[in-house]
């Protein structure tokens, strides 16, 4: 059972959550103000954050900031903004995904559990490390290196990299990308995996237009490969 803290000051969506999540096996707490769930996310140590940005107090991207200068909880934003320069910014302000409203509980129980699975005993904790050309993906340690340098990677970021490590040469579509990295069978958004990639080609020193290891085959998916060894 994951203990999830719900920071949304609309009663109307705050309290048919709570109960459809409590619902599917969470012990779920509320705040409705942003100072209120800083408190509390300090206080009680959730093990995931839904957070609304439309908040009375504090625009809920400066109490993301304010979150992640003090704790590394994971945070899920919920949010009516769906143009892509937002999603943009919560993730860069350290969001680990995120949800447009309206939403289903069952969607967000569903990226809810595929973040909480990202923890020590999740993806990859037994599993070897992945070499491809200059990048070394440990699992284990959920650490990466290019060139011998540290790359510092979100969960998410680290999650996409394994998988598409995993499947060197290989082209894997959005849609599986979707379903095996975000856990979303039955749908999602494309613009969520492009965000990712596009934060991961950055990381790596790269970028679509100059690609290194990280190759989009357009309209189907992306390619993991090492330099030299492009087609």
């Amino acid at each position: 059972m994951a203990r999830l803290l719900l920071i949304e000051d609309d009663l109307t969506i705050r309290t048919p959550l709570i109960r459809a999540l409590r619902e599917r096996g969470h012990a779920v707490a509320a705040a409705s103000t942003a100072m209120a769930g800083l408190r509390d996310a300090l206080e009680d140590r959730p093990d995931l954050v839904v957070l609304d940005l439309g908040l009375p107090d504090l625009d809920g991207r400066e109490l993301l900031r304010m979150l992640r200068a003090v704790s590394s909880v994971p945070v899920i934003v919920a949010t009516a903004r769906d143009d892509e320069a937002e999603i943009v910014r919560v993730l860069d302000a350290g969001a680990d995904d995120y949800v447009v409203k309206p939403f289903t509980a069952a969607q967000l129980d569903a990226r809810a559990r595929a973040v909480l699975r990202r923890g020590p005993s999740g993806v990859g904790a037994r599993a070897p490390s992945l070499v491809v050309g200059g990048l070394r993906i440990d699992p284990r340690a959920r650490q990466v290196t290019l060139d011998g340098v540290t790359v510092e990677l979100t969960p998410r970021e680290f999650d996409l990299l394994h998988h598409l490590a995993g499947r060197p040469g290989q082209v894997v579509t959005k849609r599986e990308l979707l379903t095996e990295v975000w856990q979303i069978p039955y749908g999602g958004a494309d613009k969520t995996v492009d965000v990712h990639l596009s934060w991961l080609r950055r990381k790596l020193g790269e970028s679509a237009q100059q690609p290194r290891y990280l190759h989009t085959v357009r309209g189907v998916g992306v390619r993991l490969e090492a330099p030299g060894e492009q087609r």
